[in-house]
């Protein structure tokens, strides 16, 4: 074999579990290919959570096949588990291997036999294990690259049942891995990355499953009290399960990120209900606020959704008044997708596509003017960075892109003062204006 090449898509949780395939594959004794076209094997970890994702899939499995005929094409992750057939029929498709044998991959590949289209899946809700990768070894480090901000999967599966999610279909229920385990992973991890960011499919649901009692707020103060992290970040948490407790370890420790991301995928009551979420908006602000009240500069993110069956133009007016009124620094805005064997699928009041999607462009420009004025107020400031990429390139603390002056090695704290706007971030002063706002 020439090389194998592992392609993620989507979320942070499904970047961690490609970064595990990668670890598995190079302990296995496997060279890596530095770009898909060196490749001969050639590993894509897919997401479904939305029609596009799909059709992502499927167009970049025609292009290696048609442009590298003779690569081994394995699909895993989301998508394989959902839909194994409908892609072991795509022509160039070697395996198809879900998340329920997604760590077998390692040992399948090793078979120098060729098929087409064989699958290997079982039933997700089988397994009541965390399934994770070692702990982090040299051969993690190497696959991890020169990525700067490593996700560290804590948690995987999901006990929710909202009306438009196929995720807990694919991934299971909700599994935490043992504290001790992630205390040894993070203390590996901190021996060469400055900033590692937890993450999960359901992260703030992390040990709820476990014997004990522990909460996420427990493991993140052990996290701080044994290991040597220089900075920790918290991928998205449920709005409910951003507890007082959390929020103050997040607002009192200089040592994790002033970051709160929130899911919130409308601020419309009847909306929410109907999508099962378990929470009313009232709920949803009031932990937003206690998380500004506590940290005056934290970033505020969610998760919304636009075209959701049945809402009505009032609805979304009043979902978009909602987040008009909350301190939201950035948004995730997704256009509605039906789900095949979800809930909200099978609703007869779909909303129109062209609809949902000017919806989407509302939202998003009330989006991009949240992000600017959030920008605008740090002029003048000195915000805490993780240098990342080439070292021209920063991230803060508060989830801000931030153009460095000159380059700095990559994968380090530094406290920089800040002069001005970019097209998506700030720079540092003493450079040249980039952007006239």
């Amino acid at each position: 074999m020439s090389g194998y090449f592992v392609k993620t898509f989507g979320c942070r949780a499904s970047q961690a579990d490609g970064a595990a395939l990668e670890a598995g594959l190079a302990a296995s004794g496997l060279n890596a290919a530095h770009e898909i076209a060196d490749a001969e094997l050639v590993v894509l970890n897919t997401c479904t959570v939305t029609s596009t994702a799909d059709d992502e899939l499927r167009q970049t499995v025609r292009r290696i096949h048609r442009t590298q005929p003779e690569a081994r094409i394995v699909v895993t992750g989301c998508y394989a588990q959902r839909a194994p057939e409908e892609i072991a029929a795509i022509p160039g498709v070697t395996w198809v291997v879900g998340n329920s044998h997604k760590n077998s991959i390692p040992d399948l590949v090793a078979d120098s036999t060729h098929y087409h289209g064989e699958i290997r899946i079982g039933d997700i809700f089988e397994q009541r294990d965390f399934l994770s990768a070692p702990v982090v070894s040299q051969q993690m480090h190497d696959a991890l690259g020169d990525r700067t901000r490593p996700n560290l999967k804590i948690q995987d599966g999901c006990n929710n049942r909202c009306s438009f999610c196929i995720i807990p279909y694919v991934r299971g229920r909700s599994r935490s891995a043992q504290p001790d385990s992630v205390i040894e992973q993070v203390h590996h991890l901190a021996s060469k990355y400055r900033e590692v960011v937890l993450s999960g499919i359901n992260l703030g649901r992390w040990g709820r499953d476990l014997e004990g009692g522990s909460r996420l707020a427990d493991l993140v103060q052990r996290l701080l009290n044994d290991t040597p992290v220089e900075r920790l970040r918290l991928s998205s948490v449920e709005p409910m399960d951003w507890s007082d407790a959390l929020l103050e370890l997040v607002a009192t420790s200089p040592r994790i990120a002033k970051h709160v991301h929130a899911p919130l995928q409308s601020g419309c009551d009847k909306v929410l209900r109907r999508m099962h979420r378990k929470y009313r908006p009232r709920h949803y602000a009031d932990r937003i606020l206690k998380a500004r009240a506590l940290m005056p500069d934290c970033a505020v993110g969610a998760d919304v959704m636009t075209g959701f069956p049945g809402e009505t133009e009032q609805e979304f007016e009043e979902s978009r008044a909602f987040i008009e009124s909350l301190p939201f620094t950035y948004l995730h805005v997704f256009t509605y997708s039906a789900r095949p064997g979800t809930p909200a699928a099978d609703v007869a009041d779909q909303v129109p596509m062209e609809i949902r999607k000017h919806r989407t462009h509302v939202l998003r420009d009330l989006a991009q003017r949240k992000n600017l004025e959030f920008r605008r107020s740090m002029i003048g400031r000195t915000l805490s960075v993780v240098t990342i990429e080439d070292g021209r390139i920063a991230l803060s603390d508060n989830y801000l892109k931030v153009a460095l002056m000159r380059p700095r090695e990559a994968n380090r704290i530094a406290d920089i003062p800040i002069g001005g706007l970019t097209a998506d971030g700030l720079h540092e002063a003493g450079m040249m204006p980039i952007l006239a706002s």
